[in-house]
C-alpha cells in the first residue's frame, strides 16, 4: 500500500489509541493498585482482545452489530454488566490475587483486560468502520487488511504497555494500606462508571 496512507493511518490509529476508554481505565486502575506484575498479563490481553475484535469486524459482524438493534443492545449489556462486576470486585478485594499463586493471578488478568477490551460493541463497529478508509483500491485489499490490523494490534499493545507501566509506577510510590485501598476502591468507581457509560451507548443511526 502506499506508504503515505499507511503513515496517515499511524497517525490516526494513535490518536485514537491515547483517549482515555474502558480499557485504559482498567490499565490505569489495575496498574495503580497491583503493581507492575500484572502490566505484561494486562497488555497480552488488550492485544488479544485487539486482535479478536479486528478479526471479528473482516468477517463481518461490525456490519451486523450496525444492523441489529437487539445484537448491538445484546452485547452492549454484556460489557456494561462485566465491567460494573469488575469494578465491584475491586472495590471489595482486600489484596488483589494471592501472590501465592501468580500464575493465577496473571491468567486472571489477562482474562479481564481480554473480555473488556473485545466485549466493547463499538470496538468492531469501529473497526470495520475505521479501516477501510485506508485501504488503497489499487492494491491487493487482504494483504492491506491484515497489515493495518497488525500495525493497530501492536500500537495498541505500546500504549497499553506505557499506559500500565505508568500506572505501575506512580502505585509502587504509594505504599500506605490506606492508600492502597483507596486507590483499589477509585479505580473499582472508574470502572463501574465505565459500565454505565457503556450501557448508556446507542448504536450510530
Amino acid at each position: 500500500m502506499p506508504v503515505e496512507l499507511y503513515l496517515a493511518f499511524v497517525a490516526a490509529t494513535v490518536v485514537i489509541l491515547v483517549i482515555p476508554g474502558p480499557t485504559v481505565m482498567l490499565l490505569i486502575s489495575r496498574g495503580l493498585s497491583d503493581g507492575k506484575r500484572n502490566v505484561l498479563p494486562l497488555v497480552a490481553g488488550v492485544a488479544l482482545g485487539d486482535l479478536t475484535a479486528i478479526s471479528l469486524s473482516m468477517l463481518g459482524l461490525g456490519a451486523l452489530l450496525a444492523a441489529s438493534a437487539t445484537l448491538f443492545t445484546a452485547v452492549k449489556w454484556i460489557g456494561a454488566v462485566y465491567l460494573v462486576w469488575l469494578g465491584v470486585k475491586m472495590i471489595r478485594e482486600k489484596g488483589g490475587v494471592p501472590a501465592a499463586d501468580p500464575q493465577a493471578a496473571k491468567k486472571a488478568r489477562f482474562a479481564q483486560a481480554f473480555c473488556v477490551t473485545v466485549l466493547n460493541p463499538k470496538t468492531i463497529m469501529f473497526f470495520i468502520a475505521f479501516l477501510p478508509q485506508f485501504v488503497s483500491h489499487s492494491h491487493p485489499v487482504p494483504p492491506q487488511l491484515v497489515l493495518l490490523g497488525a500495525t493497530f494490534t501492536l500500537l495498541g499493545a505500546v500504549n497499553s504497555f506505557l499506559y500500565a507501566t505508568l500506572a505501575a509506577s506512580a502505585g509502587s510510590r504509594l505504599t500506605r494500606p490506606g492508600v492502597v485501598a483507596a486507590i483499589r476502591k477509585t479505580g473499582g468507581g472508574v470502572l463501574i462508571g465505565a459500565g454505565v457509560l457503556t450501557a448508556a451507548m446507542r448504536r450510530a443511526g
